[in-house]
């Protein structure tokens, strides 16, 4: 698929401490010349709030009626075409390149000066760019995978936790099929269905990043005598490949790969996808078609992890807040940022990746006014281990091509090769192997329960806030424990409160690996708030059915909840207060600012400090002199999530074991 060119204005972030002042009161221009739409949305409680107008075109497609430049847009629509869609859209020079079977969007190609009248058709709901998406950049011991792999047959019948059975969609670069980390315990492949969808009609890695993708959710062991074995070792793969040999793509070629998925879910048993890429998050998750996308997905039983972005510091090492990507801004995703272990299997000295993309999201809807109104939540929702990752290397691909030094040194056999890389790339599919390992302890768990668990047994790491660690730390141990303990009766006409554990017992909030004891969070993050309570994991949930986002019903602002069949129940405790955690449980640590000062309406002022950091303004240069907003991914990412050498304060490497050329298949 032919990569677009690039919009050269870019579009305007900012993010700052605020202080209540309405924006409404100081931008009242109103913007006369695009196409705005009265939207009627439902409150928590099922009652209509107040319509408002809202802009339905993407801010990079703005004031461009006097340019005849060619640009690839993604059209969303709320019903079928009118006869006047149809007319425009059969006009010379305006092409419909795709259509999506499960999404109600078509990729058009036309000239910018009708993007205004293709946005006023009705059923048009929001036109946006098709922007090019790009990858973002020990491990079972130190998640807790180890301790969870092999059931006491005293507890429940012996099996091994290893993804068996279940489907694991990557959406990536592909993956090399011939690498010996993708065969099964039979010796036949598990990658079970092969999709290209960048029109370059392969699905192999050229590039290299798949590869290692998807071995660390679901590589064999096979190599190095399980040194560097995936979460989910026998998990079935659907390779969808979105990213071309220069691992570069499009949100048309994502939006395919995705509807492909919504159709033929079932046939593979696909309850988890990976995706450790993005772009730039411009517009709103309500309009953002990507975001859209993936809560369909989530509504229908399939759980999606996203990559958060490497965006976290500037050129000068400050930290920057408001660079989380698309689709990790979306709030059914779990979104994951990246934690350094420092090669280290116990956790007391785990920290932070700089690197990794803090909060709060800053996709935003412009409504008529002009006033922009942010999304502003909480992300990410968990990070796990993302720094110098050791796995699986694609034949000759153009990472290792161009950077020798992230060949690992394990093995000289082409199949049997590992490398280095470092990102929220990584820490993705580690979630992802996870996601896996719990379906597949409790089948019936929805979208929602599995990000739930997950943030409920993180472990808090002290000294960051959760703009940087969402709930904290990814704990398989205590994320397959607590997941075995859930009903698996659970239904939609469960009543509120009911009985969620299969045990009055409740388990015990800590995990203990390599020696190291700490506590779970014992809270969920919920949208832009967090909650904590032992009747998060005692009572069921409204918020934990499918067809729901994970913090609805809760309303933030005097640290009231309210809501109708979405409300929580009693003894959980909203907090109105961002905090930094203390390492002890999610709510523990000092105020980092207030959560009303995270609302819509209010003044966002540029270069502000924000705690400890910097915050993304207009035109910021985040890296190698690439400005946010030019449509693709920053350059300095690339050297930041494939680099050896990512961090000056990074300097420790995952344990290295070399490869003795003979398969280990798990016997002593």
């Amino acid at each position: 698929m032919p990569t677009m060119k690039k919009n050269k204005s870019p579009y305007s972030v900012r993010t700052s401490i605020v202080f209540s002042l309405v924006l409404s009161l100081c931008l009242g221009i109103v913007i006369a010349d695009s196409v705005v739409e009265r939207r009627v949305e439902a409150s928590p409680g099922g009652k209509p709030r107040q319509a408002q107008s809202t802009i339905k075109v993407s801010p990079e497609l703005q004031g461009k009626n006097a340019s005849a430049e060619r640009v690839r847009v993604i059209v969303q629509l709320d019903g079928k075409p009118s006869g006047q869609l149809n007319a425009l859209l059969n006009r010379n020079g305006v092409h419909v390149r795709a259509s999506f079977r499960n999404f109600n969007a078509q990729v058009v190609e036309l000239p910018e000066n009708l993007v205004e009248e293709l946005a006023a058709f009705p059923e048009v709901t929001y036109v946006s760019v098709d922007r090019e998406t790009q990858p973002l950049g020990h491990v079972s011991r130190t998640t807790g995978a180890d301790a969870v792999r092999l059931q006491s047959p005293i507890l429940a019948p012996s099996y091994t936790l290893d993804g068996s059975g279940i489907g694991i969609a990557v959406l990536d670069s592909g993956i090399d099929h011939n690498h010996k980390a993708f065969l099964g315990t039979n010796g036949s492949s598990r990658i079970v269905a092969n999709h290209d969808f960048t029109g370059e009609g392969r699905t192999d890695d050229p590039f290299g990043h798949g590869t290692h993708v998807a071995s660390i959710a679901a590589g064999n062991g096979r190599i190095a005598n399980a040194m560097f074995i995936g979460i989910a070792p026998n998990a079935k793969i659907v390779n969808l490949r979105v990213l071309n040999a220069q691992g570069t793509g499009t949100v048309a070629g994502v939006l395919s790969a995705l509807d492909w998925l919504m159709t033929n879910r079932t046939a593979y048993n696909v309850r988890v996808v990976n995706m450790s890429l993005g772009m730039p998050a411009v517009d709103s998750y309500k309009n953002d078609p990507v975001c859209k996308a993936v809560r369909r997905l989530a509504d229908v039983g399939v759980v999606v992890v996203t990559a958060a972005g490497n965006n976290g510091k500037n050129s000068a090492g400050q930290k920057i807040y408001g660079a989380i990507h698309s689709p990790g801004n979306e709030p059914s995703a779990i979104t994951v940022g990246a934690s350094n272990t420092f090669g280290t299997d116990a956790r007391n000295d785990d920290k932070m990746a700089t690197f990794s993309s803090r909060g709060p999201t800053r996709s935003f809807s412009t409504d008529a006014n002009g006033v922009k109104r942010y999304d502003n939540l909480i992300k990410p929702d968990i990070v796990a281990p993302g720094n110098k990752i050791v796995n699986a290397q694609a034949v000759e691909n153009l990472l290792v091509m161009r950077h020798p030094e992230l060949d690992a040194g394990v093995s000289g056999t082409e199949t049997r090769r590992q490398m280095y890389l470092n990102g929220t790339s990584m820490a993705a599919p580690i979630a992802a192997g996870s996601a896996v390992l719990l379906l597949q302890a409790n089948p019936k768990l929805t979208p929602n329960m599995v990000k739930a668990i997950l943030m409920y047994t993180a472990q808090p790491l002290a000294g960051y806030n959760m703009f940087e660690q969402g709930a904290g730390q990814l704990n398989i141990e205590g994320a397959v424990r607590l997941a075995k303990l859930f009903r698996t009766d659970l239904t939609s006409v469960t009543p509120l409160g009911a009985p969620l554990l299969t045990s009055l017992t409740l388990p015990n909030p800590k995990t203990t690996i390599a020696g190291y004891q700490f506590n779970w969070s014992q809270g969920l993050i919920l949208n832009k708030a967090y909650a904590k309570g032992t009747n998060l994991i005692t009572q069921y949930q409204k918020i934990f059915a499918l067809g729901v986002v994970i913090g609805d019903g809760v309303v933030i602002g005097d640290g009231v909840v309210i809501g109708d069949d979405l409300m929580l129940s009693q003894g959980v405790v909203i907090g109105d207060d961002i905090m930094i955690s203390a390492g002890v449980v999610i709510g523990d640590g000092t105020v980092f600012c207030g959560n009303s000062s995270l609302l819509d309406g209010v003044v966002i002022g540029d270069g502000v400090v924000i705690g400890d950091g910097v915050i993304l303004g207009d035109g910021v240069v985040i890296g190698d002199g690439v400005v946010i907003g030019d449509g693709v991914l920053l350059l300095d990412f690339m050297l930041q999530a494939q680099s050896a050498a990512v961090d000056g304060d990074i300097t420790s490497f995952m344990p290295i074991e070399v490869d003795t050329g003979v398969d280990y298949l798990g016997i002593e």
